[in-house]
């Protein structure tokens, strides 16, 4: 959420990026927006794919204790 808003207020800057007196902000804007495109979907996609592929959710100890005071 906090990325969506921030893309949303650079994207004036990065629209109007040939514009006079945009020279700096207008390409600053692109490369921010584009690092924060990245990162999304790093976060989003790529991040809990590789968690679950290579992290080891084991049940640990406190099940082992729940399954004892049972039996």
């Amino acid at each position: 959420m906090t990325s969506l808003v921030t893309g949303l207020g650079l994207l004036p800057l990065a629209l109007g990026a040939g514009e006079p007196g945009r020279e700096i902000e207008g390409p600053m804007a692109i490369v921010i927006l584009g690092g924060l495109m990245t990162s999304m979907a790093l976060n989003l996609l790529v991040l809990p794919t590789l968690a679950l592929r290579y992290a080891r959710f084991d049940r640990g100890e406190a099940d082992a204790h729940r399954e004892k005071a049972i039996a």
